[in-house]
């Protein structure tokens, strides 16, 4: 069964209904003029009217891109890129995705200078921390609204007003809440937001970038002209499609899936750290993605519960997907203020709209039997007489 959502999502059949016509018949390029290439225009804007509905937004706002960490990188290269003469400071958070941890350190060493916000506990920015953080070379704010470890969700309108008082662009990376908890441009104050076709039963390979009018990015990809010069290369017309179902049906079913799936986030919650002794759980608990739950367990590698999972029939991860090959502890667990010896103890599950409550029961009592074979061969393991559960 299927328990790592946040790596990947299956497309929904009805997305996959709506692409397949793109792939052989109407397979024109979208930038030319004949009846073939203007139905392919066509139903690329209908799709960029999807995707803004889904977030708020005006249909010209949004960039059709590669995926998220595309989107990332557009976005504060682009910033920064166009900013430079009015400063070089970059804020952003200590737990942020690679696509935009890795484009800040990238930046660092090419003139710009990085503030990482930390965290704490919680998982949370301290809005007093990004206030004292911000100077008058910065120009640029990007702190992702879930995090894609431990699903704490930021006070992502607090950050984006305290940026519009500062006038300081702001972008957010959004790939893990879009289509998952309401999202509202306006609302969130934020300049610039990136999101992804296959968090939200979309395909691969295809996402999205807001842009607020108004904002001008320096192009970081030369070529055609295409998406107002900022993602130039022929329109993944097929991708595209897909991706703008997939918006219209996280629309439709938002408040209904969202419910649901925080149940059974909760279920799969309390049934873990009450029978299992010495397990935690990461990130605040209730201020999280409904679909995610990130847990430890004392003396066990995440790594070795994830293959006793996955023998169980249990698909699961230590963390990012992208990311998960590093035998480093997770740069996110380690900003909550663990030590590397209970970092490397970290599950992450995250649920979909197709799991069921028979399946939680299920993942319950396996990962229960899985900790409790892997404590009897670790020497990692030692029994806490009156260990209190920390929530």
């Amino acid at each position: 069964m299927y328990m790592d959502h946040s790596a990947t999502s299956p497309v929904d059949p009805e997305v996959f209904e709506a692409m397949k016509p793109y792939f052989v018949d109407n397979f024109g390029n979208a930038s030319t003029l004949y009846s073939l290439g203007r139905d392919a225009r066509k139903a690329m804007e209908a799709a960029r009217e999807q995707v803004a509905s889904l977030i708020g937004a005006k249909p010209e706002e949004v960039i059709f891109t590669s995926g998220g960490t595309e989107s990332d990188n557009i976005a504060i290269k682009g910033t920064v890129y166009r900013l430079k003469n009015k400063g070089n400071h970059i804020i952003t958070s200590a737990i942020e995705h690679p696509a935009v941890r890795e484009t800040c350190k990238y930046l660092e060493k090419n003139g710009f200078e990085v503030t990482y916000l930390p965290v704490y506990e919680d998982g949370i920015v301290k809005i007093s921390d990004l206030e004292d953080a911000i100077t008058d070379k910065t120009i640029l704010i990007t702190i992702m609204h879930a995090n894609n470890e431990i699903g704490t969700i930021q006070p992502i309108a607090e950050i984006g007003k305290i940026a519009r008082e500062n006038k300081i662009y702001f972008h957010t990376d959004a790939v893990q809440t879009v289509g998952k908890i309401p999202v509202n441009v306006e609302k969130m104050n934020v300049d610039m937001l990136s999101l992804s076709a296959h968090k939200v039963y979309g395909p691969k390979g295809i996402g999205a970038l807001y842009v607020k009018k108004g904002v001008r990015l320096e192009p970081i990809i030369h070529g055609g002209g295409h998406e107002k010069g900022l993602r130039p290369g022929t329109e993944n017309v097929s991708g595209i499609v897909g991706l703008g179902k997939a918006c219209e049906l996280a629309e439709k079913n938002l408040l209904e899936d969202t419910k649901y799936i925080t149940n059974l986030r909760d279920k799969l919650i309390d049934g873990i750290l009450n029978s299992i002794e010495q397990s935690y759980l990461d990130g605040h608990r209730t201020k999280r993605l409904p679909n995610n739950v990130n847990l430890r367990f004392t003396g066990i590698e995440g790594e070795s519960l994830v293959l006793h999972l996955d023998s169980k029939g249990v698909a699961a991860s230590t963390g990012s997907a992208c990311s998960s090959k590093s035998l480093e502890p997770s740069h996110v667990l380690i900003a909550l203020g663990l030590e590397h010896v209970e970092a490397h103890g970290s599950l992450r599950l995250t649920l979909g709209k197709e799991n069921t409550e028979e399946e939680v029961d299920y993942v319950i009592t396996a990962v229960k039997e899985v900790v409790e074979t892997l404590r009897k061969l670790s020497p990692l393991w030692c029994e806490i007489p009156g260990a209190e559960r920390r929530e």
